[in-house]
């Protein structure tokens, strides 16, 4: 990748480009990304036509309806460019189809006052990558961070040069991808929490290990993989439903987390009898949690997504190690209520008033944060065969006593009901070493479709020499 291009270089790069050629559909922000090309020169070579269908009767005729009503949606993305790119290819195949690498860029995206609402948007490319060759596709899920408009409008535009750039120059090269689709862009000015490469030039692409490092370099605040391990937008998927998130390693996941979060849900439905809607049930693993000496194992990462999903819930990685932080990012989509399940020896975290030095009221604004009528933090018993510690049994600092007893009292923070005869709490570590020193013990302590897993996959590395 070239360094130090700014945003027309790299249009005019493209313009330059005789092979290149294809349309531009934007709505909602305005044309700010031909707005680019035009502004570098030379458009006529690359651009074959620039169109912007803002009332959506008018946008109805050319892209048919949505029927959930919503504009600013992927179906509608897919519709712009699937229309756009048959345009180019029944007007233009006859006439220069053979010399040329035809794309359709759109983007529909809802900028405006970000105090008021969130600013979010979808944008994506189709594009041969060589004459008459198969279409590939890439599609963004992108949140405009600036304050106003204008600065959402300007940074829509440069994502989108980046995007068309970053097609037809960086796909041989994965590992400048990223950094290319945010060149000239300022960090915390956008955030992509949603990467998705498809098409037979871009099958080496692993979009599970592309969408992690979207967290991993801070460009977004989570991802969430859904029960097929396809790539979910956090927005649509959680849109006002309650939330229910364990927090694990799981590496790998065992018996005593099923029980934690069946118990979870249980309880979360007593308490919360009167809302309809089906909670959305999540496995959470952070990046720390992903993380050994500062780097991230990708197979471990794969397998523990492979095992996770197939037990029937999303799994969510985040970049929030304080679940104050988590509850604040779930809150941009959903008021409904919200439960985060720890077992009992966690409470020691929750009250570690180390976590919270960056907030001026400490842990007692942090704890305040988390809490709310609509939200609370389940506690599972610890059993080891010496001990068991309950919200009863555990007693934080004398000083926070009074603080952890009123969240009690406000059964904010409370045990699970139904656990009296749960068994000895199983770690991941514990059958980790089982399953290295090869002891057949480790099979009891885990799902019985995950031990298929590991055994049949030879998931996590465990059973190499």
């Amino acid at each position: 990748m070239k360094e130090s291009q700014t945003v027309l270089n790299r249009a005019l790069e493209i313009n330059l480009n005789p092979q290149i050629y294809g349309a531009f559909a934007e709505i909602g922000a305005g044309q700010e990304v031909a707005r680019f090309f035009f502004q570098a020169g030379k458009a006529s070579q690359t651009i074959a036509k620039t169109i912007s269908a803002y009332d959506m009767i008018y946008s109805d005729e050319i892209y048919g309806k949505e029927t959930s009503g919503r504009y600013v949606c992927e179906s509608r993305l897919e519709k712009m460019l699937d229309k756009e790119f048959k345009l180019l290819h029944r007007r233009l195949d006859a006439t220069r189809g053979s010399n040329t690498c035809f794309f359709a860029f759109a983007n529909t995206v809802a900028t405006g006052d970000n105090v008021r609402r969130q600013t979010h948007g979808w944008m994506g490319i189709r594009f041969q990558t060589s004459p008459q060759g198969e279409a590939n596709e890439i599609v963004l899920h992108v949140r405009m961070l600036d304050r106003f408009r204008l600065q959402q409008q300007e940074n829509l535009g440069i994502l989108g040069v980046n995007l068309v750039y970053t097609a037809f120059t960086c796909m041989k090269e994965p590992e400048f991808i990223l950094d290319s689709l945010v060149a000239n862009i300022k960090q915390g000015q956008v955030a992509i929490d949603l990467v998705r490469f498809t098409g037979p030039d871009l099958k080496h692409i692993n979009n599970h290990l592309m969408n992690l490092e979207l967290v991993r370099k801070g460009l977004a605040d989570a991802i969430l993989f859904g029960t097929d391990q396809q790539i979910l937008t956090i927005s649509d998927e959680l849109f006002q439903k309650p939330v229910i998130i364990q927090r694990g390693t799981y590496f790998p996941v065992t018996k005593t987390h099923m029980d934690v979060l069946e118990k979870g849900i249980d309880q979360f439905k007593k308490d919360f009898p009167n809302d309809s809607k089906k909670p959305a049930v999540m496995f959470e693993l952070t990046m720390q949690n992903l993380s050994q000496n500062g780097h991230i194992q990708e197979k471990e990462f794969l397998d523990r997504v492979t095992s996770l999903c197939s037990l029937g819930s999303n799994v969510l990685v985040s970049n929030f190690f304080l679940f104050y932080r988590l509850k604040k990012f779930l809150r941009n989509y959903t008021q409904k209520p919200m439960a985060f399940i720890m077992d009992a020896s966690k409470l020691d975290r929750l009250f570690d008033e180390s976590h919270y030095k960056d907030l001026e009221g400490g842990l007692l604004e942090g704890l305040g944060k988390l809490m709310d009528e609509q939200t609370r933090v389940y506690i599972y018993p610890h059993k080891t065969e010496t001990l068991c510690t309950t919200t009863r049994t555990y007693f934080p600092d004398p000083k926070w006593l009074p603080i952890y007893q009123y969240f009690i009292a406000q059964k904010q923070i409370l045990d699970i009901s139904g656990c009296d005869e749960a068994e000895e709490y199983r770690h991941s570590d514990y059958v980790r070493d089982l399953i290295l020193r090869k002891d057949p013990q480790w099979e009891k302590y885990v799902p019985t479709k995950v031990r298929d897993q590991i055994k049949k996959e030879k998931l996590f590395n465990f059973f190499e020499k």
